[in-house]
């Protein structure tokens, strides 16, 4: 009898869940806001001029779609690829420093596994897998002459509380588990297996770092330095498919850009081929607070007005279409907001130092210091010298990097606090006496900034790639575009330039009436579970329905 009544119920609840407004197709919902005649009039607008704005507005310029408007909320473009100003140099001019996206990932290089090999200010050649393709962001530096050098993730010192110890034996034992674990997350997604954690995978691969310290600094040098998050909260199967489309396709290099134009520099060169100075259609200073849209067209409102286009690309961040700073009527469909609610945007905060020349304290002939706090993982774990080598000799610059929970704490007190905690880690590694007070101090504040709110995304555990496909699609008229709707490079900038690319090509084909080109996004309104319901039973160890009402008193 209470399986009967469960049954009906259910049978209730997903006539409604079927029913759902949400699930609207965007032809039927209701015809665009009533537009002031005052609105700018374009084909297309592109909301955002980071790497997947201004590659899309590229793509149009390709297809000889010229009228288009781009929109950013800063003054500048380049989106999260930013700089500033840092310290001083013996002239008193500053250094120049990355705030957000820092490196080319997956580059050829030569002498790439050479130490310190790449130090000049112009890139050296490419050297590709044979028949292999090359990342667009390496061809893109190389293309600019930005200053880069090669990241030497061996060379590496290790600390605790009680300064230098040796424990880089653990990070042969963390890649032993890794090897395992790719292979694991490689049999999942061939055989279309459930997903799990990042930390379930390490755990079945013989990686329990429990409460060893220095173990935990060793994983997070290993993982969450690299995808913003903790094993816990990040998938098995798509961390690894991350890593792979990446590394395994180019290169396994990271290059490190230093360059003092600015890494954007690629950005705001391939901008200038379409764009002439000053132009019209780049409207800088501009800040979206509401987009309307439907079958026939897409409105979007600032302060001072809106534009009236017949397709929008929005390249807004994960970060910001999760905490809601941009109005969408009629709101997106519940198939959209579950894909953009679902996924995660991590936060990366880089904490500059300098020093006084003469009184650095470090071995400026080592790249990176890992760090193992006592009490607390990822805290202030990795530090990174530009005083030396193929970087910046004599700066006294130093950076340590914190992400997840680290980050928030740290961007959520003033700098002073964060500038004490930062010294008395690294009194700890080098003793008191030898670490001076900085002259200069600095980090951004990621997770707060209005325009970001986070670095980039990240795919937890257990979430399918039709998931990530409903965070992707398009809704009619409307598109979307960036790091965060690239399902194999995710969290990486060339996955925000190839994704500007293709909706930018997309939505040319469809100004044009090319329909074999003007194809929309696949999505999913229904997605299922792995249990089907006639296996919550008592065989399964499910014995009470959670449907039953009895006791609950009104």
């Amino acid at each position: 009898m209470k399986f009967e009544q469960w049954n009906h119920k259910l049978l209730l609840l997903a006539l409604a869940v079927t029913l759902r407004p949400g699930h609207a197709s965007p032809l039927h919902q209701h015809a665009r806001d009533t537009v002031s005649p005052t609105c700018k009039r374009t084909t297309v607008a592109v909301l955002g001029a980071g790497t997947a704005g201004i590659t899309a507005a590229q793509a149009l310029t390709n297809a000889s779609v010229h009228d288009f408007l781009i929109v950013e909320y800063n003054n500048v473009i380049g989106g999260r690829v930013a700089h500033t100003t840092f310290g001083a140099k013996a002239d008193g001019s500053p250094y120049t420093v990355e705030l957000g996206a820092n490196w080319v990932q997956g580059t050829r290089v030569l002498a790439a596994r050479a130490k310190f090999a790449v130090i000049l200010t112009v890139l050296v050649k490419r050297i590709q897998s044979p028949g292999g393709p090359a990342n667009p962001i390496w061809i893109l530096a190389e293309k600019y002459n930005l200053t880069n050098t090669y990241s030497d993730y061996s060379s590496i010192e290790t600390f605790d509380q009680t300064g230098a110890v040796n424990y880089t034996d653990l990070l042969d034992t963390f890649d032993n588990a890794y090897s395992v674990l790719e292979q694991d997350a490689g049999y999942i997604l061939s055989k279309n297996l459930q997903d799990r954690s990042y930390r379930a995978g390490l755990s079945l691969s013989g990686w329990k770092p429990g409460r060893n310290m220095q173990a935990q600094a060793t994983e997070w040098w290993q993982f969450d330095w690299e995808y913003g998050q903790s094993p816990e909260e990040s998938s098995e199967e798509f961390a690894i498919v991350n890593y792979n489309t990446t590394f395994y396709q180019y290169s396994d290099a990271n290059n490190y850009v230093f360059d003092p134009r600015g890494f954007n520099t690629f950005i705001k060169g391939e901008a200038s081929t379409f764009l002439t100075p000053k132009d019209p259609r780049l409207l800088l200073n501009t800040i979206v607070t509401k987009i309307s849209h439907n079958d026939t067209g897409v409105t979007i409102y600032y302060k001072d007005g809106c534009i009236e286009a017949d397709y929008a690309i929005c390249t807004f961040s994960l970060g910001v279409l999760q905490n809601d700073v941009v109005t969408f009527s009629p709101q997106l469909p519940t198939w959209k907001q579950e894909g953009i609610e679902t996924f995660s945007m991590a936060t990366y905060t880089k904490i500059f130092l300098q020093f006084p020349k003469d009184k650095v304290f470090w071995n400026t002939s080592t790249q990176f210091f890992l760090y193992a706090d006592p009490i607390e993982r990822g805290y202030y774990p990795v530090f990174q010298s530009l005083d030396g080598p193929g970087f910046l000799p004599g700066s006294g610059i130093l950076f340590v990097t914190v992400v997840s929970e680290q980050s928030y704490a740290a961007e959520n007190q003033d700098d002073a606090t964060t500038k004490a905690q930062v010294l008395a880690v690294l009194r700890d590694m080098y003793g008191a006496k030898n670490v001076p007070e900085p002259t200069a101090f600095m980090y951004p504040r990621w997770s707060t900034t209005p325009w970001a709110f986070g670095s980039y995304s990240n795919w937890p555990p257990g979430t399918s790639l039709e998931m990530h496909q409903n965070l992707r699609a398009n809704v009619g008229r409307l598109w979307f575009a960036g790091e965060h709707t690239h399902s194999e490079y995710y969290g990486f900038l060339h996955g925000a330039w190839f994704e500007g690319q293709k909706v930018g090509g997309t939505i040319a084909g469809c100004v044009k009436g090319n329909k074999t080109v003007c194809v929309e996004e696949v999505d999913y309104p229904m997605l299922h579970g792995v249990t089907p319901e006639a296996q919550y039973d008592p065989a399964n160890g499910w014995f009470v329905t959670s449907f039953q009402t009895v006791g609950f008193d009104d």
